[in-house]
């Protein structure tokens, strides 16, 4: 018998973690065997598989509420007890929006980084309010662009991490879930909106079906010429050297 959390998989197979999935296999690929990786903000280190022939060190302040797998080093991610130029990769997935100082945390991530290293960094720009305390900002395609160059990095890379069909799907989702659907807030002065709670009720029950069709739209085809996304991916290197292959 399937599990509540395995029906939801299958109702919402969220495409923004099968984007994810792919960003960092493909970043891992173009990752030399032996290489020293740091997984910045790993929590419970989900990509860590992909970088098997590599040497994964981890760092995570751990204060959260959910479940963490060990880290390598328990710290703020403004100074990571490390010298410099010690990794030739950083994974930093989720993470920059929970930062209150994000540019002092690149530039300690650019410092622990080898120069020609590269980074991969994807955060979002249209989601909910989550692990609070700890949620400070959403980024545009101009804060990465402005924030990476001032932490001493060049972006090879800026793009959608998913499509549009992806920020559609996340909307309909959060109706299913947020949309009231007992009659009391509808019923007070003026007397229109009551009209409207059979509308929202039907709403409601259409867009968990919209939400699963739309998230299998955008794994099958990724659409980026209108609209905007979920969330952006970076892949950046640092300044002062050629690129480790």
């Amino acid at each position: 018998m399937l599990s509540k959390a395995a029906i939801k998989r299958r109702l919402l197979p969220n495409s923004s973690r099968a984007y994810l999935r792919r960003y960092n296999e493909d970043f891992a690929r173009e990752t030399a065997p032996g290489m020293r990786v740091l997984d910045a903000g790993a929590g419970d280190q989900p990509y860590r598989a992909f970088f098997a022939d590599c040497t994964y060190e981890s760092a995570d302040f751990e204060q959260v509420d959910k479940p963490y797998a060990k880290s390598t080093y328990v710290c703020d991610l403004c100074d990571i007890p490390v010298e410099d130029g010690r990794f030739d990769r950083v994974v930093f997935n989720q993470v920059l929006e929970h930062l209150p100082d994000p540019l002092a945390a690149l530039r300690e991530l650019g410092r622990t980084l080898k120069p020609g290293g590269k980074m991969i960094c994807t955060c979002p720009l249209f989601y909910e309010e989550h692990e609070e305390p700890y949620d400070f900002y959403r980024y545009t395609q101009f804060a990465h662009r402005h924030m990476f160059e001032k932490a001493g990095f060049e972006i090879d890379r800026l793009e959608w991490m998913e499509g549009y069909f992806g920020t559609v799907a996340y909307q309909f989702q959060g109706m299913a879930s947020a949309l009231p659907v007992s009659p009391r807030p509808y019923l007070r002065r003026p007397w229109w909106p009551a009209l409207a709670w059979p509308l929202v009720v039907a709403v409601k029950g259409a867009a968990l079906l919209l939400a699963g069709l739309f998230y299998r739209l955008d794994t099958a085809c990724k659409v980026t010429s209108a609209g905007y996304p979920k969330n952006y991916v970076v892949i950046a290197r640092k300044r002062g050297g050629e690129a480790t292959a």
